[in-house]
């Protein structure tokens, strides 16, 4: 059987990758999951891309989710008069929240987020473009911020701005955002990510307002601020999934402090069967180069082996010159990355007691798989909560989660190493169902005959609890040696 690569690739969809052909060669080139950047674009717009990626999907035969990424709180300058200045070090510079928005020049600039002189004092440092540009705080007078150019630079209209060290009292859901979650509602959105969240309580309320729109989307919680990091443990319990996103948190934390957290997040929300992406500037360079540098394929190799369940593509995808290039390297390097054996074995909750019995059944269809020489698992799942257990357990062996319910096929396709297979029911008995699943993996060409296959699912009485497992060997489905491991 032909490697099947295990990390998925999130890719953000853009004025490069919108039309039916390039989504088709996306698809293709190993894109899984879709990301509709709600910081552009219009609430029709969106439900036209989504019901474009979804009919291109059906078309090529390839389960894909869609993730909604809410823009959050706009902590930008305004605008200049000429688009852009040059800023000296050892100039001073005002950020004025009561400036005319399109009136900035040489010696001062609006500000989008009119809180901030309440947020910050004389001594703080202030960061915009992404670090780019560092002005000290000299001193706040009503709405006027006075500081001294630290590091200068060119600086253009609409820039980020971070405080060193976090603190800016933003609230994580804005008035637009709140419209944003019944637009994803309404396009049946897989995810929903939340940006800039500081406690589980904006996680809580992010997922009051789709499910009060009847959205039932997964919440992915992105890690963007210093405050998120020191309440990580509450927002990943409160996520479905988490982001690390190490643009804005780069900033905030240092681009020193970001490679010890990327890794103990990724630990963490794994421990805690948390789904994790790992976005920003994986594949850079290929906005505009055909191949990546080798720091880039480092980056994505490290997320890998870090445990990532997916490598994010933002600008690489949106607007780049080469989004079909880029997912396939990300592509080949994930495959490369995943031979190495210790992401292919697992202490993960070795020593644990479980309360659940499908997560009972989960962990242990995984620890026969790595002490077996199992060729596939075969998860008939209703709601694909027992292969995202499984999915936390490191392992090479890939796990096919077998459904009658689309929503759920949309949800696995962002789990590490889970391939979505529509499977509508046929049966009633357990020994036609099993052969009927063997056959469909069969039909696909992920097992021959010969190879041990378990099979994971609930008694036909009960709906949406896993708690039958059974070892069958492809072209027997009656194994003695085997038959006494069976737990149906």
């Amino acid at each position: 059987m032909t490697a099947i690569r295990r990390t998925k690739i999130l890719a953000t969809l853009g004025p490069a990758t919108q039309s039916p052909a390039v989504l088709d060669a996306m698809f293709e080139a190993g894109m899984n999951v879709v990301r509709l950047n709600f910081s552009h674009g219009d609430p029709s717009a969106h439900i036209g891309l989504a019901n474009l990626v979804r009919e291109r999907a059906k078309v090529c035969n390839k389960p894909v989710g869609i993730l909604a990424d809410l823009q959050g709180p706009k902590i930008r300058i305004a605008r200049f008069k000429d688009g852009k200045v040059n800023l000296t070090e050892g100039d001073y510079f005002t950020l004025d929240a009561n400036l005319d928005t399109n009136a900035g020049d040489q010696q001062q600039v609006g500000i989008d987020y009119k809180a901030l002189p309440e947020d910050v004092a004389a001594g703080d440092t202030l960061l915009l473009d992404d670090g780019r540009i560092v002005l000290m705080v000299d001193k706040v007078e009503g709405s006027r911020i006075t500081t001294q150019v630290v590091f200068g630079g060119e600086l253009s209209n609409n820039k980020g701005i971070n405080r060193q060290g976090g603190g800016l009292s933003a609230a994580a859901l804005t008035d637009k955002d709140k419209q944003d979650i019944i637009t994803a509602a309404k396009m049946e959105a897989d995810y929903l990510a939340v940006s800039f969240p500081r406690s589980a309580d904006d996680i809580h309320e992010a997922r009051r307002l789709l499910q009060e729109a009847g959205g039932h989307a997964a919440i992915v919680a992105k890690i963007e601020r210093a405050e998120a990091v020191d309440a990580i443990e509450e927002i990943i319990t409160a996520a479905d999934a988490i982001m690390v996103a190490r643009g804005d948190l780069g900033v905030e934390m240092g681009d020193a402090a970001l490679p010890p957290i990327q890794k103990r997040i990724i630990s963490m929300a794994r421990r805690m069967n948390r789904i994790t992406i790992t976005a920003t500037q994986m594949m850079e360079s290929m906005i505009q180069n055909p191949i990546p540098t080798r720091a880039e394929v480092f980056d994505v190799a490290n997320a890998v082996l870090d445990g990532t369940d997916a490598v994010m593509l933002s600008g690489e995808t949106a607007v780049g010159k080469n989004p079909i290039k880029t997912i396939a390297a990300v592509h080949r390097i994930c495959l490369q990355a995943e031979q190495e054996r210790e992401i292919r074995v697992s202490r993960h909750r070795i020593d644990s007691h479980f309360e659940l019995m499908d997560e009972a059944i989960a962990m242990g269809a995984m620890y026969l798989a790595n002490h077996l020489n199992v060729k596939a698992i075969a998860a008939l799942t209703e709601s694909g909560a027992t292969t995202l257990w499984m999915s936390r357990i490191s392992s090479g062996i890939p796990i096919f989660a077998m459904t009658p319910h689309t929503h759920t096929a949309r949800r696995v396709t962002l789990y590490r190493g889970v391939y979505p297979i529509p499977f509508p029911r046929p049966h009633d008995d357990h020994a036609t169902l099993n052969r009927a699943m063997i056959d469909e993996l069969e039909r696909r060409g992920v097992v021959n005959k010969g190879d041990i296959v378990i099979i994971t699912k609930g008694d036909l009485e009960v709906a949406g609890s896993t708690n039958a497992l059974k070892l069958v060997q492809v072209g027997s489905m009656i194994e003695p040696q085997l038959n006494k491991l069976s737990c149906e």
